[in-house]
């Protein structure tokens, strides 16, 4: 591939929308009439415009629960649903929003590797590499739980990292995090908005994710691609990203541009990655390709793009392992996330491993979850009506809101920046002598204590 052909096809805005027009005209078809419903759009991911009405009839749902979830649905069809929706639990996933963030660690050796690099071009290599390895997980197909307004997960045990996410704002849905090690700092605030489409979502990472290095002060920007969830009710639920994602060296210059491929027609393209990365002078210097459920290699290349001879590609990274036919599709890195393994010693009592839902939901008791569910919605119903009579705004601890508004492809985004606190409780916690049993802790995100559904 030439330079001149690399950029054309990477625009951003020309190559999503390319990119959707050719989707649609490959792989859907509106299955009318099916089950008395007409224009749903039904995809099968490995066939062709044919297997559209026989794909509906699969997927997790019996037709019955089919047909209900679909009259619920439809009259949000065009709206944002990340948080408006009071939806099933059997749907969800034992694990929240705030987890899920953490899941970007798993192999966060590669923001080491970035760091120690002498190599400006591997620096970003390595560093853009790590931001492509979570879409592995992130390809699950259950919903995770949104977090109450205070909630918030820690992560240790892993990597030397020290990980804390808070959510801090609950309309919009807003999710800060700041993980650090003694090689790199990441900080991100993240509003995600979504858009249904019927029997299928967009989501739009509307957010600013930094990354800095520690041992240059290189600050890394990252942008990556909305992601579409197919087949909600009908067919089999897959998800695909595609569009591009952008690494910016903020210090430098330099950056990666990634292309995510559109699934085409029998799955042609499917996980598949490629771009450069490029001085700061736009002038490629590294191809980058692979899958992104498999592995990327790189590859020195010349002025136009094309690899220069008498080289290899070199992998990069590969995906771990995972368990087979896990209930929920994940990951090994995914159980320790839920698990106590990767848990601090005294642990806020506002952590999600330590909601009831969640935990019910982890151990099959639907019913339970169900219940928890709501319990803790009209608790923070109730919570918001009483900070509305008190004349209060919720202010969460280990993020401040700043003056910053950043733009983004999909919005604009306030930002919350970490403001140290919770190191500082950390080391207080860490050199106290009292023991708590961390699984017997009721989970308590709560600004009001006296407050009850």
């Amino acid at each position: 591939m030439s330079l001149n052909d690399s950029k054309n096809s990477v625009g951003f805005f020309n190559s999503l929308a390319s990119s959707v027009t050719n989707f649609g005209s490959v792989m859907t078809k509106s299955v009318n009439g099916l089950m008395g419903y007409e224009g749903i759009e039904v995809i099968n991911p490995d066939g062709s415009t044919e297997d559209a009405e026989e794909e509906a009839g699969r997927g997790r749902w019996k037709q019955e629960e089919r047909d209900g979830y679909w009259k619920i649905m439809q009259k949000y069809i065009g709206s944002d649903i990340t948080s408006m929706v009071t939806l099933p639990v059997i749907i969800f996933e034992p694990m929240t929003t705030l987890q899920k963030m953490a899941e970007l660690m798993e192999y966060s050796y590669l923001l080491d590797m970035a760091d120690k690099t002498q190599d400006p071009y591997m620096r970003m290599v390595y560093a853009s590499t790590w931001a492509i390895s979570v879409y592995y997980a992130y390809q699950r197909t259950w919903k995770p739980f949104n977090p109450i307004l205070g909630e918030t997960y820690e992560m240790t045990n892993h990597n030397g990292i020290s990980f804390i996410a808070e959510q801090v704002s609950h309309h919009p849905p807003m999710s800060a995090a700041h993980a650090e090690n003694e090689h790199f700092s990441y900080d991100c605030t993240s509003k995600l908005k979504s858009k249904l489409l019927g029997n299928s979502i967009d989501f739009y990472p509307v957010g600013r994710t930094r990354v800095t290095l520690k041992r240059d002060g290189v600050v890394l920007d990252l942008v990556p691609p909305p992601t579409k969830a197919h087949n909600l009710i009908f067919g089999r639920t897959w998800v695909d990203s595609s569009g591009e994602m952008i690494m910016t060296n903020l210090t430098t210059g330099d950056k990666a541009v990634l292309y995510f491929q559109p699934c085409g027609w029998f799955g042609s393209g499917r996980y598949e990655v490629d771009g450069y990365v490029y001085n700061s002078a736009e002038e490629p210097k590294i191809l980058v390709t692979g899958k992104w459920n498999e592995s990327l290699s790189y590859q020195s290349c010349d002025i136009e793009g094309e690899p220069l001879t008498c080289t290899e590609p070199k992998e990069v990274w590969k995906v771990a392992e995972a368990p087979k036919k896990d209930k929920y599709q994940y990951t090994h890195f995914a159980h320790k996330v839920n698990s106590f393994d990767t848990a601090p010693s005294k642990l806020l009592s506002s952590d999600s491993r330590l909601r009831p839902d969640r935990y019910a939901l982890d151990i099959g008791d639907m019913t339970k979850a169900g219940y928890e569910k709501s319990s803790l919605e009209e608790r923070q119903r109730a919570e918001k009506r009483t900070r509305v009579e008190k004349g209060q705004r919720f202010v969460p601890k280990w993020f401040d809101e700043t003056d910053e508004v950043t733009p983004t492809p999909w919005g604009d985004l306030e930002v919350y920046q970490f403001n140290g606190k919770y190191l500082e409780h950390r080391a207080a916690a860490d050199n106290s002598e009292t023991n708590t049993d961390m699984k017997s802790t009721q989970f308590n995100p709560w600004q009001f204590q006296d407050t009850s559904p």
